[in-house]
């Protein structure tokens, strides 16, 4: 097993904290694929370290597919990473199959709401990445990290407060939100820092949702898609909740 980035340690001190990524179907290397990572967490440190790395064995447990981790709508408006961050759409439609984007669908606004103890996901209105998917017959993937909430903890600001005021006008202008966060001292746990709480994030890659290649779909089509990929999240935050520490009684709050 390895943890966030580090080598198999003996020690399980050393590192941060346990990071497992689940594998519940075999991904075709003749399909793409698009990701969708709930929850956002803080900083999406599940995505990042299953995703961007070989901390937990991504390539073996999904042979011949190729994960690329995309990035804030907010970043294109840096002029030096526009060129780079629109090779996504190049890699659905150019690059050939066994390519697999993976997109943090809640994004800024769901970071803002993020705290311990909740499971939550900002996904009613988000259906950009069903429109993508659509356009270039990519397949839907699920994927649900168990713990992503549990690494930070957050100041959360009402609606109407002057500092929530704040952090949507960050979001609107820059494309994120300042969150006011922290997690453990660098040398003693009992401190506050900038380290993650040592919790274990478990990432699970749910079923893919078969997706045919339509290259203008209609506002009905991707209804339709969105509601298969919401209800396929639900039944695999439901399918996997006591396995990682959740009572039967959990429900994932989707707004």
């Amino acid at each position: 097993m390895s943890r966030l980035g580090c080598p198999v340690l003996k020690n399980p001190s050393s590192c941060v904290h346990e990071g497992v990524l689940v594998k519940t179907h075999n991904l075709l290397t003749n399909r793409n694929y698009i990701f969708g990572y709930h929850p956002h967490g803080i900083m999406g440190l599940g995505a990042f370290c299953n995703f961007s790395t070989e901390a937990t064995g991504v390539s073996q447990k999904f042979p011949g597919i190729r994960p690329y981790l995309a990035t804030l709508a907010g970043n294109f408006r840096m002029p030096i990473l526009r060129d780079y961050l629109m090779s996504g759409d190049y890699i659905l439609s150019k690059n050939g199959t066994g390519n697999a984007i993976v997109i943090v669908v809640g994004g800024a606004a769901e970071s803002l709401n993020c705290m311990p103890g909740k499971n939550s996901v900002t996904l009613k209105n988000r259906k950009g990445f069903v429109k993508l998917a659509l356009r270039h017959g990519a397949d839907l993937v699920p994927v649900y990290s168990f713990g992503e909430n549990e690494v930070y903890e957050q100041v959360i600001f009402e609606e109407g407060s002057w500092g929530r005021w704040v952090q949507k006008k960050f979001q609107k202008y820059v494309g994120f939100a300042p969150c006011v966060f922290h997690g453990r001292g660098l040398f003693s746990s009992t401190s506050w820092g900038l380290v993650p709480y040592s919790k274990p994030i478990t990432t699970v890659v749910g079923e893919p949702i078969t997706i045919p290649r339509i290259e203008n779909p209609s506002q009905k089509e991707v209804d339709f898609y969105h509601s298969l990929y919401v209800s396929s999240l639900i039944k695999l935050f439901d399918k996997y909740k006591t396995k990682f520490g959740l009572p039967e009684t959990e429900v994932l709050e989707v707004n």
